[in-house]
């Protein structure tokens, strides 16, 4: 959970302040992208698409405009306790909204019911269906369980939240439920790599690619994805301890490095290896299938057709993922260039605070958005249902 939320030298961020923050944040994020898909199809472009990629080149340099207000132009020079998640000390004042106590935990239990609600179902339609599962069902069942994983950790945070971030449940649990949520974000991107690889195969190179798409390939896939998911999460097992600071009178779950040099190293390895690396994998195998759907000569045969209803569903599914994690994963880039002081600055640190705390939540709504587009978009699961 991240509750920073700074004060500037006229009060507190106003709701209005904040929203426009997100909105040019989110809007960077999605015109780019829709900007990307425009630029590298191969087909020539209509009138229509013409108009739109200038308006949305247009919508993207308004974009990074915030009103003045919005970033405070001095600060108080006391230090505060800073991240939860950091043994750093920022310079910047920085004070917990009241909000964070009430809505964030109402909200996280929603998120959790519904996720925990909906993947079941998923899950459940999954393994009792008496047809084998395909591959890219395998790896979609594994996400599901990936996304149960976390949305049943999310009340412990509710808990944290509304106790205005006291950790009532000890040092084991404080480990195991950042464990279990850290995995779920390595394992979901890496199931994500795979199901987006598959589609790809299937779709671009439908005939050379065929023998490795067999699902006892997936399933080996799928454990090799779940391993690797726990090593990197290693550093959470290790560093996330319990502490009481008598300054705040609090006792946080937080990690704690033993210096800041282990801390970069941590973190940009991570970074590297669960965002940069596999999120490019992603873009580049969902630009080959756009492309791929986009080709009027699979429209022909019938086999090809099947193959366009099951990647419309992966499409679906890598998109929302996209959309819910990207923005989240570039504040966490920007962060951790700030604490290498390759970028400074209160006003920088503000505009990451406030973001990372908007940006997470949203994430979060992601586990119960792909259960969601599973039943939507999905032909077959609405089928087996």
């Amino acid at each position: 959970m991240f509750q920073i939320v700074l004060r500037n030298q006229g009060g507190t961020y106003t709701v209005l302040q904040i929203y426009i923050l997100v909105i040019a944040v989110l809007g960077i994020v999605f015109n780019v992208f829709v900007l990307m898909v425009f630029c590298l199809h191969k087909k020539a472009y209509t009138v229509a698409d013409i108009y739109l990629g200038n308006l949305i080149a247009k919508t993207l340099s308004w974009s990074p405009v915030c009103p003045s207000g919005l970033i405070p132009t001095t600060f108080s020079p006391v230090a505060t306790h800073g991240d939860q998640n950091s043994t750093n000390v920022t310079h910047c004042l920085k004070e917990t909204k009241e909000w964070t106590y009430t809505v964030v935990p109402i909200y996280v239990l929603v998120i959790s019911v519904l996720g925990i609600i909906f993947n079941v179902f998923v899950l459940m339609v999954f393994c009792l269906h008496k047809k084998a599962c395909t591959v890219a069902e395998i790896y979609l069942s594994n996400l599901a369980a990936a996304d149960l994983v976390l949305v049943s950790c999310l009340p412990f945070w509710a808990v944290y939240a509304a106790r205005k971030f006291n950790w009532p449940f000890g040092g084991s649990l404080c480990k195991l439920v950042n464990l279990s949520i850290n995995m779920n974000v390595y394992c979901s991107i890496y199931f994500l790599v795979l199901v987006s690889i598959d589609r790809y195969m299937a779709l671009v190179h439908p005939l050379s690619h065929e023998r490795l798409r067999r699902p006892k390939f997936a399933k080996l896939g799928c454990l090799l994805v779940w391993a690797l998911g726990l090593l990197l999460s290693v550093p959470t097992l290790i560093y996330r301890e319990v502490k009481y600071f008598s300054g705040i009178n609090t006792t946080l779950c937080y990690l704690n490095y033993p210096n800041t040099t282990v801390q970069l190293l941590s973190e940009g390895m991570l970074t590297m290896l669960s965002v940069i690396i596999p999120i490019s994998i992603i873009s580049f195998c969902t630009f080959k299938i756009i492309q791929a759907l986009n080709n009027r000569l699979m429209k022909s045969s019938n086999s090809q057709k099947k193959e366009q209803k099951a990647t419309t569903l992966v499409l679906a599914v890598l998109v929302a993922f996209l959309i819910c994690w990207v923005p989240f994963h570039l504040v966490k880039i920007i962060e951790w260039l700030i604490r290498a002081e390759v970028l400074r600055g209160c006003k920088l640190s503000t505009v990451i605070d406030i973001c990372k705390q908007f940006f997470i939540y949203l994430a979060f709504f992601n586990s119960v958005l792909n259960p969601i587009l599973y039943v939507i978009v999905g032909e077959k699961l609405q089928e087996k249902s």
